[in-house]
């Protein structure tokens, strides 16, 4: 069975199971494009950066998966789903191959073997524990322009209106000419 097949018969009805894209404000995003590869010598690409599902609570990004198939272990996308969720500031991230689930927490550094996926409520408390009544109205905000964001865009944007909600009195936001 390919990874395809695997995400198909076994990891989509898992989150679904879990809540995810059913419970309200839950979303699974597949396929979701983190970059779209460094520009190489001659201004060809190199291959685009996709995590295979990206987990949304609340308009917030709060979880990466990376699938394998299902003959591979768990633990053989565990670099990947790491390098997905530091790229993105996500910090929990899971590697599958559909029959095992390895959790990844990049917060603790804690890694192990679960034996579902955290319900969106679950995730968004493990993630959000200090969250308050300004962020709540924040987040309802959609921010989406037409052609949406890149990855570290929405990363300062989030940062800012976190600020803000934190009652900050001072935010330093860093952003190389014509990122933002």
């Amino acid at each position: 069975m390919n990874e395809s097949e695997t995400r198909a018969e076994y990891i989509d009805p898992k989150l679904k199971a879990s809540g995810w894209g059913e419970i309200e404000g839950s979303k699974v995003l597949r396929e979701f494009r983190i970059t779209d590869g460094k520009i190489q010598t001659g201004g060809t690409r190199s291959k685009p950066e996709i995590a295979d599902y990206v987990l949304v609570y609340k308009n917030q990004k709060i979880g990466v998966i990376e699938a394998k198939a299902e003959n591979l272990p768990a633990t053989k996308g565990v670099a990947q789903a790491k390098a997905y969720a530091k790229k993105l500031h996500i910090d929990y991230t899971y590697a599958t191959n559909g029959k095992e689930i390895y959790a990844i927490s990049m917060k603790s550094g804690e890694e192990g073997e679960v034996a579902d996926f955290p319900t969106p409520d679950e995730l968004w408390n493990k993630t959000f524990s200090d969250w308050n009544e300004w962020k709540d109205k924040f987040s309802s905000v959609p921010n989406e322009g037409e052609y949406g964001k890149r990855y570290y865009q929405e990363i300062a944007i989030n940062n800012v209106v976190n600020a803000v909600a934190e009652e900050k009195d001072r935010i330093l936001l860093t952003m190389a000419t014509g990122t933002g």
